[in-house]
């Protein structure tokens, strides 16, 4: 057996002893690079905690800061207010203060007015009786001088007054009315005849009867009906009268309202046609041309708009005016009395210089509240001017609707226009009916006023109680006092008598001399 061989056992081992120096170093460096990192790390992680340290002890600083400032403002606040406050208090002290020292001096200054007052009275009082003393010393020494006694005495010193301040104020009234005349009653009468000259309409009163033609007699027994139930029907629906008499092929409608009384002709007029005439068939045909007179309506007020030449109108207020023709005041058409009013005011405007159209708006309008005074509570001048504001009309339009029966004080020339022109056409011949049994009345009562006047002889009523000729006696009434009495029977008149339009009154002294040569 050789020697043994050792050289693989020495690598073997060299090998060992390399690879676990090799290990232990390696564990060596490893522990040490973690150590390192380690270190690092908390190296790292303490300065980001003292940073986060001094952020925090920063912002805490700041937040300490803000606060203080907040508070240190909200004190200075406090204190602002609070000595605003005492300066308020102050003043309202020195102001009560200084009221208490007026309502002081003002106290003194009315005791001593009072006791200014009560000197005075005193005075009067004293003066007062010195006059009466005087006034009775006076009185005896006239009844000695004049024989009179102490009422003769009043009694002539009061007639005398009278007679001096009665012809003073007569010659006042007859300078004045002088001037006026003077300056503005040529032009006056001159405006108004342009006006009436220039407008011309036919005059047609409205009647409270229609007459309807029948195309035969036996149409009129179909209009009964069996035992007058279609008669019947047709006045209860229509609300009106109808009168059917001996006269052959025709029937008369009579009521007072013409709306009814127009709803009421078309509605017979439409069954005669139609030929089927029963309850029902009436009261269809009722209801439907009920339904059609509100187009009809609205067309008589375009109609009239269209006359005037005016635009611009709301069509509610349209309608309205439609409806005027529908009613009547005296027997005078609404419509065509307002249409007419609404020219003459046109007219009158264009001489004066005034806006035509606005005019013509007013007089057209001026009694839009009769197109509802029988359905609302009140007049019509107070429901036309309710109206007129509804749809925004001109303050000028609005003061004539107002103004025009005088209830309220004229704000311009149009307004006074279309007062002259309303009384213009309500007054003219023909435009309304009146009995005779008032104008007999209206003519006595005329009489009777002028008669009860001293010094008149005599007195005649003329054009229908329109214009009053009143004859004094020459050697008891002066020209003074003629126009005193004109004056003061105007007043009479307008205080005791209602007449529509207006009333002259001619005065009348006359002196003659005569001689007969022979």
């Amino acid at each position: 057996m050789g020697p043994m061989n050792h050289e693989p056992i020495l690598t073997l081992i060299l090998g060992l002893v390399v690879g676990i120096a090799l290990s232990v170093l390696f564990s060596y460096i490893y522990h040490k690079s973690t150590k390192s990192k380690a270190d690092k790390f908390l190296e790292k992680a303490k300065r980001e905690a003292e940073k986060e340290k001094r952020d925090r002890l920063l912002e805490l600083k700041e937040e300490s800061y803000r606060i203080k400032q907040e508070t240190d403002k909200e004190v200075k606040e406090k204190k602002a207010e609070i000595a605003a406050e005492q300066n308020r208090l102050h003043e309202r002290e020195a102001s009560l203060d200084k009221r208490d020292e007026l309502l002081q001096k003002r106290d003194m200054s009315l005791d001593d007015k009072e006791n200014n007052l009560l000197v005075k009275q005193k005075e009067l009082q004293e003066k007062n009786n010195k006059m009466d003393e005087l006034l009775k010393e006076e009185m005896v020494t006239l009844q000695e001088v004049a024989k009179f006694s102490k009422e003769k005495a009043h009694d002539l010193i009061m007639k005398r007054t009278e007679e001096e301040m009665s012809k003073e104020i007569a010659d006042y009234i007859k300078e004045q009315e002088h001037i006026a005349r003077l300056k503005a009653n040529e032009q006056a009468k001159s405006i108004i005849v342009e006006a009436m000259e220039r407008y011309s309409d036919d005059v047609a009163t409205e009647q409270t009867v229609s007459t309807i033609q029948l195309p035969s007699d036996e149409m009129k027994g179909r209009l009964i009906g069996r035992e007058g139930r279609n008669i019947r029907t047709i006045e209860s629906v229509t609300g009106v009268d109808l009168i059917i008499d001996d006269t052959p092929e025709a029937i008369s409608i009579s009521s007072f309202d013409p709306l009814r009384r127009e709803i009421a002709r078309i509605t017979i007029e439409t069954l005669i046609k139609d030929g089927r005439i029963h309850p029902a068939r009436i009261e269809e045909i009722y209801d439907r041309v009920t339904k059609d007179m509100d187009n009809k309506i609205t067309e008589l007020g375009n109609n009239a708009l269209y006359e005037l030449g005016l635009s611009k109108v709301d069509p509610e207020l349209v309608h309205l005016i439609g409806k005027l023709n529908f009613r009547t005041s005296y027997g005078q058409n609404c419509l065509k009395h307002s249409i007419e009013v609404g020219q003459l005011c046109g007219l009158m405007a264009s001489e004066l210089g005034e806006n035509i159209n606005l005019a013509k708006r007013a007089g057209l309008l001026h009694d839009i509240g009769k197109a509802i005074d029988f359905e609302v509570e009140g007049s019509h001048v107070e429901l036309g001017l309710s109206i007129a504001k509804k749809y925004k009309e001109d303050p000028i339009v609005q003061n004539a609707i107002a103004s025009h029966h005088g209830d309220t004080a004229q704000t311009s020339i149009i307004s006074i226009l279309v007062e002259i022109a309303d009384t213009l056409s309500a007054a003219r011949p023909g435009a309304r009916n009146d009995s005779l049994e008032n104008y007999i009345k209206r003519l006595e009562e005329l009489e009777s006023i002028g008669n009860s006047f001293e010094g008149v002889e005599k007195t005649f009523a003329m054009q229908a109680g329109r214009e009053v000729r009143v004859m004094v006696k020459p050697n008891e009434v002066d020209d003074s006092q003629a126009f005193k009495i004109a004056r003061d029977m105007k007043k009479k008149i307008e205080t005791e008598m209602q007449y529509p339009g207006t009333i002259k009154i001619l005065v009348i002294r006359e002196s003659r001399a005569q001689e007969e040569a022979k």
